[in-house]
């Protein structure tokens, strides 16, 4: 059982008993929001973990991997790259991710709320000089960010999935609507759902991995498991690791 708490505070949890099918273990990532070394150092940590693994890994990404963080550009270039003929890898689409796309694709009244979500730090790792980020209007604004970001993100951000159901385990970004069946759940919802879902003492069809809402440490009940952190400002990113019954936390820094 994963100690968890939420603001310092421990929560008593009676979990359910979930698994994943024999010889497959999964990695799920929590929220990176542009911090790019983190990232690096999650990787390098899931693969010195699966070394002696000799079954299929999976690793999803539950989503916000830009914003806020100094280095987004870099982190969508490596999600975007990544290959491994041992690995398989999940990319979820995060709120942060559905304005920044809903901005590429030129809608304009988006770019406020994109820079109200934390969204300078991304158009600066573009390599957008920050003395003429601080004089443009929105207009030159979303210019200067279609300008820079290349195809081949907008590609990656177009191809982000909505959830990825393995075993016993739901994968989303933020959560579900507790009141519908998984089927029949709105893709916006389970990218930006918080009270709703995470104060909710109603029972899911199936355990649900989240990110989306900040936990000092990850938080877990019944059927619910939040992994995100707070890795821009903690330096604490967070992966869930699940094989048959098991499950064990990675995470950088110190923890």
């Amino acid at each position: 059982m994963l100690i968890s708490r939420i603001l310092g505070r421990q929560r008593k949890t009676e979990m359910r008993s979930s698994s994943v099918a024999a010889g497959k273990r999964i990695y799920a990532v929590g929220d990176i929001h542009g911090r790019f070394d983190l990232l690096d150092e999650m990787l390098g940590r899931i693969a010195n973990d699966s070394y002696a693994f000799s079954g299929e890994c999976e690793v999803i990404f539950l989503g916000d991997y830009i914003n806020r963080g100094p280095a987004s550009a870099q982190v969508l270039d490596r999600l975007s790259s990544l290959a491994s003929p041992s690995f398989r890898y999940r990319f979820l689409m995060g709120n942060h991710e559905e304005i920044f796309l809903r901005v590429l694709n030129r809608e304009s009244d988006m770019l406020k709320l994109f820079i109200q979500m934390g969204g300078r730090s991304t158009i600066l790792s573009y390599g957008v000089d920050a003395a003429a980020y601080r004089t443009a209007s929105y207009y030159d604004l979303g210019k200067m960010i279609i300008d820079h970001v290349p195809h081949e993100h907008i590609e990656f951000l177009g191809r982000l999935e909505n959830r990825v159901i393995a075993g016993d385990y739901l994968f989303v970004h933020a959560g579900i609507d507790v009141h519908k069946d998984i089927d029949a759940q709105d893709p916006r919802v389970m990218r930006w759902i918080r009270r709703e879902f995470t104060h909710s003492e109603r029972q899911c069809a199936k355990t649900v991995v989240y990110g989306h809402t900040v936990y000092k440490d990850v938080d877990e009940r019944g059927c619910r498991i939040g992994i995100d952190t707070g890795a821009y400002t903690s330096g604490k990113l967070t992966a869930i690791v699940l094989e048959g019954n098991r499950r064990w936390l990675l995470q950088t820094g110190d923890g």
